[in-house]
């Protein structure tokens, strides 16, 4: 019945039990973090012992690997939902970490070794196709290369926004850790390069600094972005695509370009600001030379 049904859930959804209906998700680490555990607990069970653990890691692959989009992408959730749960999911790492995980079972080694060599290459076979999709996503701005949205339209790529507070935006630290994924990528190819160096030069063009984020106090009182000198970098969760300014969203859909216009309940109960960019610049300047090298070579 409905009523037993997740609130984002259709009601053609069936399982066995008509007082239990889910839908799978790789939102917040879901599905990945199990599927890394199994593969880790079955090293221990050698012979039949971790013969249900091996069955149900490759069930979870195969759920994965159904689960991908044609243009390499996935969605939020599995079965379709339908509204944003249905985008291309950048948000929350969600896309980056499938497709390192489907590269760590590409190549059959420690915790993986025992995956089947057909399903292996299926999971090579996605993770390319996940590279490409990557960049191609990679929002351009007056023909030039910025990062990318939190999640992008599944059919036309373009960003797409989420909730009231979630807008269309350019989305900072879901960049940083695709930019990071793309610097782990074995012989990175010329795009894979440029993608990068790209995507932290728009980074490090577009931090913050002299301004901090306060902490929620015990006392109460809503969260502010004050002055401070010497303080930085900082970067805003969203940025306006065309103009690359902060903006910030409330429940009502309002868009702000001051975070201090929001009601207490959003200053408080959201991610406005990170520091998560900071990780892919120190990165970047370890990988550039490097990848130089690789090319040249």
């Amino acid at each position: 019945p409905i009523e037993h049904l997740p609130a984002n859930a259709r009601e053609d959804i069936k399982t066995a039990d008509p007082d239990w209906a889910y839908v799978g998700t790789i939102d917040n680490n879901a599905t990945t973090s199990e599927l890394r555990f199994l593969a880790r607990v079955q090293t221990q069970a050698p012979g039949a012992a971790g013969e249900p653990y091996r069955r149900a890691f490759l069930k979870g692959v195969r759920y994965l690997l159904d689960a991908q989009f044609p243009n390499g992408g996935w969605p939020q959730v599995y079965p379709l939902q339908g509204g944003y749960h249905d985008a291309l999911t950048f948000n929350d790492d969600a896309l980056s970490q499938v497709a390192e995980l489907l590269a760590d079972i590409a190549v059959r080694r420690g915790d993986y070794a025992f995956v089947p060599a057909p399903l292996a290459a299926q999971a090579a076979a996605a993770e390319a196709k996940a590279i490409k999709v990557i960049l191609t996503t990679q929002v351009v701005v007056d023909g030039k290369r910025t990062i990318w949205g939190q999640q992008h339209d599944a059919l036309t790529l373009a960003p797409a926004g989420a909730r009231n507070f979630e807008p269309i935006a350019l989305s900072s630290d879901e960049s940083a850790d695709l930019l990071l994924f793309l610097m782990k990528r074995p012989n990175p190819s010329p795009a894979i390069i440029a993608a990068v160096r790209d995507g932290i030069g728009w980074l490090k063009a577009h931090a913050l600094y002299g301004v901090e984020w306060t902490r929620n106090e015990p006392s109460g009182g809503a969260r502010k972005l004050i002055a401070k000198d010497g303080a930085g970098p900082l970067w805003s969760r969203y940025y306006d695509i065309a103009t690359g300014k902060p903006i910030f969203g409330d429940r009502d859909k309002t868009i702000h370009d001051d975070v201090n216009e929001l009601s207490e309940e959003r200053r408080n109960g959201y991610s406005w600001f990170n520091t998560g960019p900071a990780k892919a610049v120190a990165a970047f300047d370890r990988w550039a030379p490097a990848s130089a090298r690789q090319t040249r070579g």
